[in-house]
C-alpha cells in the first residue's frame, strides 16, 4: 500500500505541473498545447486523488489477523420485544441503539486480497456495516416495526464498495459480509463478538446469554 500512496502522489504532482504548463501555453497563445497539457493534467492528477481517497478509506478498515476480537454487545429490556443494546467496540468505542424484535445481528464489511493485489502486501480488513433486530414469527416479521443501525463510516470512495460495485476494475480484491447468525436478544444478556476470515462469531459471555441461547451452544455461522 505504500508503493499505491507514493505512486498516487508522483501522479498528483504530475498533474499539478501540467496544469500549470497549461496556465503558461495559454498565457503565450498556445492553444493546441495548452489543451494537451490541461487533459494530461486533469487525468494525472484525477488518478491519483482516486489512489489518495482509496488509501484513506485502507486506513479507516481495521486490520483482521485469525480470530479477531470485535467487541461485546449488551441488552437491557425496555419493553415487550425491545431493548437497548449497548455496543462496546474493541474496548474504545461505546454506543447504544434501540433494537425490536427477539433477536440480534452483527454484519460487517470484509476486505480481502488475493492475486495480483496480494503482491503489495497488504492484510485483510474490516469495518462493522450494521446492526439490526428481527423477529422469530414470519408474520411478526412482515407486520411489525424493524430496527437496522447503520455502523460503517461512508467515505468519497470507499474501498469494498468500489470492489462490491466495480468488480472488473478492482482485480485482486475480494470484498463480502461477513455476518453473525442471528442471536436471541434477553434482559442482561451479554456476548462477546469475534470476526474469523469470513465470519462473525457470537458467544455468550453471561448466564443470561447462555439461557438464552439455550441449547446452541456458541452461535457461530
Amino acid at each position: 500500500m505504500n508503493g499505491l500512496i507514493a505512486a498516487s502522489a508522483i501522479l498528483t504532482l504530475v498533474g499539478l505541473l501540467f496544469i500549470a504548463s497549461t496556465l503558461r501555453h495559454m498565457r503565450r497563445g498556445r492553444v493546441l498545447r495548452a489543451g494537451g497539457s490541461a487533459t494530461a493534467g486533469v487525468a494525472s492528477t484525477g488518478i491519483g486523488t482516486a489512489g489518495i481517497l482509496v488509501f484513506m478509506s485502507y486506513l479507516g478498515y481495521e486490520r483482521l489477523t485469525d480470530e479477531q476480537l470485535v467487541g461485546v454487545i449488551e441488552f437491557k429490556q425496555s419493553a415487550p420485544e425491545a431493548y437497548t443494546a449497548r455496543l462496546m467496540i474493541d474496548g474504545q468505542v461505546d454506543r447504544t441503539f434501540t433494537l425490536r424484535g427477539d433477536e440480534w445481528q452483527l454484519d460487517a464489511r470484509v476486505v480481502s486480497w488475493k492475486p495480483p493485489a496480494t503482491v503489495l502486501g497488504l492484510e485483510p480488513v474490516y469495518q462493522l456495516e450494521r446492526l439490526s433486530g428481527r423477529y422469530t414469527s414470519v408474520e411478526r416479521e412482515r407486520s411489525e416495526q424493524r430496527t437496522v443501525h447503520g455502523l460503517a463510516v461512508e467515505r468519497p470512495l470507499d474501498i469494498w464498495s468500489l470492489a462490491r460495485k466495480y468488480p472488473k476494475f478492482a482485480p485482486g480484491i475480494d470484498a463480502f459480509y461477513g455476518t453473525a447468525t442471528y442471536v436471541p436478544m434477553a434482559d442482561g444478556a451479554r456476548y462477546r463478538v469475534t470476526l474469523s476470515r469470513d465470519a462473525l462469531i457470537a458467544r455468550p459471555l453471561n448466564e443470561q446469554a447462555q439461557n438464552a441461547v439455550g441449547g446452541w451452544g456458541p452461535a457461530d455461522d
